[in-house]
């Protein structure tokens, strides 16, 4: 089933051919370095479909139901919309040498709703960047991500922290 999930979800994304670029270690990023992603659209069955499985809640599962909500109609879980954002930074311009890894955050926020038809994008920045003080063949790099529906709304943003490979270190 995970599978047929995340095919659903690549058949969807609009992102850069990216199986050319150079992967990426942490001498390379720069503090207020910039990278995007493609664009990811949510809709309706999507929405519903998540909320089945990891957030029944009725603002997330019916139409219906959702217009007596807070939301005021369909809205997509906020777990979905991180999900989303997790999957346009990977497929995202930032390629770092040993994947994504995450050491914690500091923030994750849901200004609005993600809506059905909304087509979300991100925008990852380098915030601040230090050489691992117990591991030296890493770097802690921290990060601001936005993403954004067509409209230029900010619907999520986080400020993860990441580890990212040194180069030239043993691994």
């Amino acid at each position: 089933m995970n599978g047929q999930r995340g095919q659903k979800m690549r058949e969807t994304r609009d992102t850069k051919d990216t199986k050319d670029t150079k992967e990426l270690y942490y001498e390379d990023l720069a503090v207020g370095q910039k990278f995007h992603s493609g664009t990811y659209e949510m809709t309706a069955e999507k929405i519903k479909a998540f909320a089945a499985e990891w957030d029944p809640q009725p603002f997330h599962l019916d139409e219906e139901k959702a217009k007596d909500s807070l939301f005021q109609g369909l809205a997509a879980s906020g777990w979905h919309t991180a999900a989303a954002t997790m999957r346009l930074m990977v497929d995202s311009e930032l390629k770092l040498a040993g994947g994504s890894i995450g050491a914690g955050g500091e923030e994750l926020r849901w200004p609005r709703p993600t809506r059905p038809g909304d087509v979300l994008k991100l925008e990852i920045e380098i915030l601040e960047k230090r050489e691992s003080r117990s591991r030296a063949e890493l770097g802690i790099v921290k990060t601001r991500l936005t993403t954004t529906n067509q409209r230029g709304e900010v619907v999520q943003v986080s400020r993860p922290t990441l580890m990212v490979r040194r180069r030239g270190a043993a691994q």
